[in-house]
């Protein structure tokens, strides 16, 4: 995953438009019908710390793991900025590793794991799906829960990726991004192969970044399966946010196991 050490720079431009917030709404929501006791969080994959800044405000412990570095430096700084505004706790309550989550050992276990933007789905190998659901096991109390999203089967294969263009802007650079996907439909991946241009609004200047972001969509018996072998269970399985019945319109599902 070292495509994101590239990604870091215009990540928060990119999907500054995204609904964090609600997201971590939805998330609180789902801890406190599954979960309620929950106090500690464990986040694989947490990015420049959105969503952990958003549930450490609602009083929840939050250790975040993300195997960028430059990602981890935006998470810390966002923690700390946050700070001058709220009390100083929140700081406290927040804290960040670099590490693989295909390989991971804090030694420390969770009421609660969040793993989100189909963090999931960029283990693209079975041994890696396998590894990674072997450190959510290592790190999950007995009883607890684990909340992921990811790209969902059988709506890749009905509604297939098609070209994207999106274009963005700051105070200091243009951004072009060109997502152009290849779908590989017997090994369950598709290639989304970004092209961006980067216009500095002062000098004019343009640089150009490729980068190539593997996917791995998933079927629900494959989830199955990885439970079985990890003693974990699947307690409920809907679509990310409106919480409706998958189906082959449903980009993204997210399942919550329990430990």
């Amino acid at each position: 995953m070292s495509v994101f050490e590239n990604y870091a720079y215009y990540y928060n431009l990119l999907y500054h438009d995204k609904d964090y917030q609600g997201e971590a709404d939805f998330v609180h929501q789902l801890i406190q019908t599954y979960a309620p006791k929950t106090k500690s969080i464990l986040e694989l994959g947490c990015g420049t710390g959105n969503h952990a800044l958003l549930l450490a405000k609602r009083g929840y412990h939050l250790h975040g793991v993300d195997f960028s570095s430059k990602m981890l430096e935006k998470a810390q700084e966002r923690i700390s900025n946050a700070s001058v505004n709220f009390p100083k706790e929140l700081e406290s309550r927040v804290n960040f590793s670099q590490g693989d989550i295909r390989n991971l050992n804090l030694e420390k276990k969770f009421d609660t794991i969040i793993s989100l933007f189909h963090v999931i789905s960029y283990q693209t190998t079975n041994i890696e799906l396998k590894s990674t659901f072997n450190s959510i096991k290592k790190h999950l109390k007995s009883g607890g829960i684990c909340i992921f999203d990811c790209w969902y089967g059988p709506t890749v294969l009905t509604d297939t990726p098609t070209i994207r263009i999106k274009r963005l802007e700051d105070n200091r650079i243009y951004l072009t991004r060109i997502a152009e996907p290849t779908l590989y439909p017997n090994d369950n991946l598709v290639d989304v192969n970004y092209q961006i241009f980067i216009k500095e609004k002062q000098t004019g200047k343009v640089d150009e970044i490729k980068e190539t972001h593997k996917m791995r969509y998933l079927f629900k018996p494959e989830i199955e399966l990885l439970c079985l072998e990890f003693d974990l269970k699947i307690v409920q399985s809907k679509e990310w946010m409106s919480n409706k019945e998958p189906g082959l319109n449903t980009w993204g599902v997210y399942f919550i196991l329990r430990g």
